[in-house]
């Protein structure tokens, strides 16, 4: 088999894992943010700052930054169908959000190796502000995201 078949068979696997996951996330539904794109050990995501994330320095929670930097992470991750979780992670914001951006995560295996993997994920907003970084640590436990046939 040659490389080719290997890659798209790996991307569509990366797709429907994405499908899967958004069909049970009710976290990232509720918060609006969107699968924009899922590749094996990346994914994009997207999330309008609304007037409930929203602090009380009237910029954009930290804690939105992160949830939206996390779930591009989650998918990413996930993305070969091996059910795995954070281990561990970190974020520093730039610059703040402000009500109405969009902001954009996207996130890109850095290294995997055996159960663990380490990512970065870079949220920008739609000027293409840095408004958080993010790396996350992975451990792989057992189990698929979704059934395989």
């Amino acid at each position: 088999m040659t490389t080719e078949p290997q890659s798209a068979d790996l991307q569509k696997l990366a797709e429907a894992v994405g499908r899967g996951m958004y069909e049970r996330d009710h976290c990232a539904r509720a918060h609006g943010i969107e699968l924009l794109e899922i590749a094996p050990g990346f994914a994009r995501m997207s999330m309008t700052v609304r007037k409930d994330m929203v602090n009380g320095h009237d910029i954009g929670h930290g804690g939105m930054t992160f949830t939206l930097a996390d779930t591009a992470f989650a998918y990413a991750c996930n993305a070969a169908n091996e059910v795995t979780v954070a281990a561990g992670c970190s974020i520093t914001f730039p610059a703040p959000a402000k009500l109405g951006d969009v902001l954009t995560a996207e996130c890109r295996e850095v290294h995997k190796r055996g159960r663990s993997g380490v990512y970065d994920v870079t949220v920008t907003s739609q000027d293409g502000t840095v408004v958080g970084l993010f790396r996350g640590q992975s451990a792989r436990i057992a189990g698929t995201v979704i059934p395989v046939d």
